[in-house]
């Protein structure tokens, strides 16, 4: 059984629709206490970071997302959800987050584009798989996903699993343990995204 945590911060029935393609039970859970008890968690978002820790924190579900993740069980952010795993954002002023992955998030920087881009970054565009991670098992080394941001994670190799071109190369898959984020919106990218989730329920707790 999967816990889509419920924060106020997206569109919960699309991620949900796309667990019952692949017949994974999941549970929109918004009350920290009841977290624990599932197998594994999805931390989906859209929005504004800040925004964002201010709903976690106001029931206590940040803590019960970091609970989550130190008892070992897999865990997946998807978008703004992958972002609120990292130490902090720069969206809108500086703003903690739950500083499950070292790094931090910023806007892209145009300066450093190859050619002008659209922000935010919307779309079909290339993942690269950096390293062997059970999210992407049985996948090629790259394949399209469809993104929605302005903002992106910078980490140290250590964690990427996943990187993407535009402008510049950025990082769109993290995983430090059994904590996974992805960018990307795998409930929006079809057959690729519906093997993403798949992989992250197949995984062993």
């Amino acid at each position: 059984m999967i816990a889509i945590i419920d924060y106020n911060m997206g569109n919960l029935a699309s991620v949900r629709n796309a667990l019952e393609k692949i017949g994974a039970a999941s549970k929109v859970v918004s009350d920290p206490e009841e977290v624990g008890r599932f197998d594994k968690m999805l931390l989906p978002g859209v929005g504004a970071f800040g925004d964002a820790m201010e709903h976690l924190k106001q029931n206590g579900m940040d803590e019960a997302v970091k609970a989550f993740a130190k008892s070992g069980k897999p865990m997946l952010g998807i978008c703004l959800g992958m972002q609120l795993l990292f130490s902090r954002s720069h969206e809108f002023g500086m703003h903690e987050g739950l500083k499950l992955i070292p790094g931090e998030v910023v806007p892209f920087d145009t300066n450093l584009f190859d050619k002008p881009h659209k922000i935010p970054h919307m779309g079909w565009n290339e993942l690269f798989v950096q390293k062997e991670t059970p999210l992407f098992a049985g996948m090629p080394r790259d394949f399209y996903l469809y993104f929605v941001h302005s903002f992106h994670a910078v980490t140290t190799d250590e964690y990427a699993i996943g990187r993407t071109w535009y402008g510049y190369e950025f990082v769109s898959a993290v995983q430090n343990g059994n904590i996974f984020g992805i960018q990307p919106h795998p409930e929006k990218s079809h057959d690729n995204g519906l093997k993403i989730l798949k992989n992250f329920i197949d995984m062993k707790v």
